[in-house]
């Protein structure tokens, strides 16, 4: 009790320690398919799919990628936006006993060909779009086949009449690809395939269900190597945090891209897992998604901040009803403490901070939503059977609670190791325990506070400086839409404290009043020494700011 305060924390209705059910993360389509057949599980721009056909859609899957040839183990990409063909790939890959290859459809050709060739993926399921950026890459890579589909083919009428002239007018690319030799239509496959369920020999501790590749914010990605049991253990996680949710009743708000691990867990394995449906949004828009809320009543919205920072500032926010949504983790990046007050304010439901990393399939903690106040500023506590501790950067030993170290983390949700990298995988996995290379410290009550990345800290003139510290302060402020701060280069202090801004709508403040304002809260050493106000920020699929291109772009400019 005395090494894990937060146990102390826990409400009665979250077990500290849970079962998981020793079985492959496709059993719970089966399973949804019997209880729930005919009950909605995909709601994709008023198209609705049942479980029953999810499951048979999923299972022909499985079937053609076996007649391609496809292994146990074998990997498949999928390269898809949020949409019926990436839930239905994602099982029917796990029933053909595949690893999923979750790829993200903005990757350039040179990203893409070193996804493909690092994994040794042999089939790739694309849209249309896409297809002459995949078929560019394909002979330098092990890529053996392509299949293709359109988000037309699950639209229903006459928006899938309509969405072709659409998407000509918006890319002005037309692409048809024949059913024959090495390529595959999606369609065809829906139309000719069995649907008869692949028997497999299955181990839930071994077998990889995903291959989930880091962002390279520090060199080449590393593909994640998450096994069934990683995968199952941090979904039943989350359906324990989220207590008051009912089983086949919930409606899952399906924002966050399913090629991202949080996205993956947090709508597409949890939803499946308990019978909820998932409207699915290929891309996150402000006025689309309000508008979703209002007329569709998501009751689960799992998302990051930079998603409920455009909703709250959008201007026609109050014309909405969004009183549906009753409970959100947030995720991927630090959550401002304003953000969290007006978001809750607007919809009446809750909002808690949670972290995670692709390592740990991704929770590893969360504030608690209910029964208990959630702490301002705070990741939370560990999920059940999640250790964690604050080791020292210079010595690796544990600290005692208020002191800032890395952030050391152990559970059945932390992977298996890194594919084809075993000195990367020792370098953060030690006797169980896994570096996150994020700085916080834990308070004497067990909550955990995240100060910053290792590789983000700016040291000036000899200080530690933690941009998220800065960034709290500069949110707070009224005309502030977007904030992130980065330690640039300064021949006197080594590097300084430079703000780039975004503004709300008609809001204006100069770099005197906000230098004026941070003096009052922060300490003069951190106070930014530059500001540069930008239409947008740079940012991942997810929504997380990318502070290091930031810090590359200033580094280029200065040559």
């Amino acid at each position: 009790m005395k090494a894990r305060p937060w146990i102390s924390q826990y409400p009665e209705t979250i077990p500290v320690a849970m079962n998981y059910e020793a079985k492959p993360v496709q059993s719970f389509l089966t399973e949804a398919a019997e209880k729930y057949p005919q009950k909605c599980a995909i709601d994709f721009m008023d198209k609705e799919i049942t479980y029953q056909a999810l499951y048979q859609s999923a299972l022909k899957f499985a079937n053609y990628l076996k007649s391609l040839g496809i292994k146990k183990g074998d990997r498949v990409a999928i390269m898809l936006p949020n949409s019926p063909q990436a839930v239905i790939s994602y099982y029917g890959t796990l029933y053909a006993g595949g690893t999923v290859v979750q790829t993200n459809p903005l990757y350039t050709e040179r990203e893409l060909e070193y996804q493909m060739s690092d994994s040794g993926t042999k089939v790739i399921v694309t849209l249309d779009v896409l297809y002459p950026r995949v078929s560019k890459v394909k002979g330098k890579t092990s890529l053996k086949h392509i299949i293709v589909t359109a988000i037309k083919d699950y639209l229903p009428f006459p928006k899938n009449l309509i969405y072709p002239f659409v998407q000509k007018k918006q890319t002005g690319i037309v692409v048809q690809v024949k059913h024959e030799g090495e390529n595959h239509r999606f369609k065809t496959i829906m139309e000719t395939s069995d649907a008869k369920q692949p028997v497999i020999d299955f181990n839930f501790e071994e077998d990889i269900a995903l291959l989930q590749y880091t962002g390279g914010t520090t060199g080449f990605p590393k593909g994640v190597m998450l096994s069934h049991k990683n995968l199952v253990a941090n979904a039943t996680m989350c359906d324990a945090w989220l207590y008051r949710c009912k089983k086949g009743e919930e409606v899952v708000l399906g924002l966050l891209p399913l090629f991202h691990v949080y996205g993956m867990t947090a709508v597409l394995i949890l939803s499946v897992m308990q019978g909820y449906k998932m409207i699915l949004l290929p891309k996150f828009d402000a006025e689309t998604t309000l508008k979703v809320i209002h007329k569709k009543r998501p009751t689960v919205f799992p998302g990051a901040p930079t998603i409920y920072i455009g909703l709250i500032n959008h201007p026609d926010v109050h014309k909405y009803d969004l009183s549906s949504v009753a409970s959100c983790i947030s995720g991927s990046a630090s959550l401002p403490v304003e953000v969290q007050q007006k978001f809750e304010k607007l919809t009446g439901g809750k909002l808690v901070e949670g972290y995670g990393l692709t390592e740990s399939s991704p929770v590893t903690h969360a504030n608690f939503l209910w029964d208990k106040e959630s702490v301002k500023g705070s990741i939370g506590v560990p999920w059940p059977d999640t250790d964690a501790q604050i080791l020292s950067l210079e010595t690796g030993e544990p600290l005692p609670s208020g002191e800032i170290g890395e952030l050391a983390v152990k559970g059945p949700q932390v992977m298996r190791g890194y594919w084809n990298r075993p000195k990367d995988t020792e370098e953060v996995l030690k006797d169980g325990w896994l570096r996150t290379g994020d700085l916080g410290y834990m308070d004497e009550n067990g909550y955990f506070y995240i100060v910053d990345r290792k590789k983000d800290m700016i040291i000036a003139g000899g200080f530690n400086i933690y941009p998220r510290e800065i960034e709290e302060v500069l949110y707070e402020h009224e005309a502030i839409q977007e904030a992130v701060v980065a330690g640039v280069p300064d021949p006197y202090r080594g590097e300084t404290v430079k703000a780039y801004i975004v503004l709300k709508k008609n809001a204006s403040v100069t770099e005197k009043e906000l230098e004026a304002y941070t003096r009052k809260y922060l300490a003069a050493y951190k106070i930014p020494r530059i500001y540069e106000f930008r239409d947008e920020l740079p940012k991942t699929a997810v929504g997380k700011i990318l502070r290091r291109t930031l810090v590359e772009e200033e580094r280029q400019r200065l040559g």
